[in-house]
């Protein structure tokens, strides 16, 4: 498997055409590799070799090794870098901060008082009815998933 946008910097990584890249696992469907500016020390992104834009994009047998990996290399920051926590973050979209089109993982360990911050906001303001009407176009869509071994 190789990647296939020219144009795409997580592509170049794939076809190690990046001398500067600090890769630290290589299979045949993923790289995982750390950013060069990272959020926090140990911070890697796991990619699939293939071209895929974005979540939505994404095959159900890339997306069971992709998780596999990113499990491992979670268990791996955590032997060696024996952080206090640790966030798995996966963005799609410009209001989602996904800045790179090709799809990634991101491992990061976390430390009291790092300079990553809250992720989450301290608290937010929807109604009762706004909640219920999200959770009910929500959950109409659900009912169309199909069962995992379809």
């Amino acid at each position: 498997m190789t990647a296939g946008n020219p144009d795409c910097p997580f592509c170049r990584i794939v076809r190690e055409d990046d001398p500067n890249v600090r890769e630290v696992y290589r299979d045949d469907q993923v790289v995982a590799f750390f950013p060069p500016e990272p959020a926090t020390l140990g911070h890697t992104l796991v990619i699939p070799r293939n071209h895929i834009a974005d979540i939505w994009a994404l095959d159900r047998d890339t997306a069971t090794h992709l998780t596999h990996v990113s499990l491992a290399i979670s268990r791996a920051v955590r032997s060696a870098l024996r952080p206090d926590g640790l966030n798995l973050i996966q963005s799609n979209g410009n209001a989602a901060t996904q800045t790179v089109f090709h799809l990634h993982v991101h491992v990061v360990p976390r430390r009291f008082g790092d300079e990553m911050g809250h992720i989450w906001p301290p608290q937010t303001h929807y109604s009762e009815h706004q909640k219920d009407v999200a959770w009910e176009q929500l959950l109409r869509a659900c009912k169309q998933i199909p069962a995992a071994d379809d």
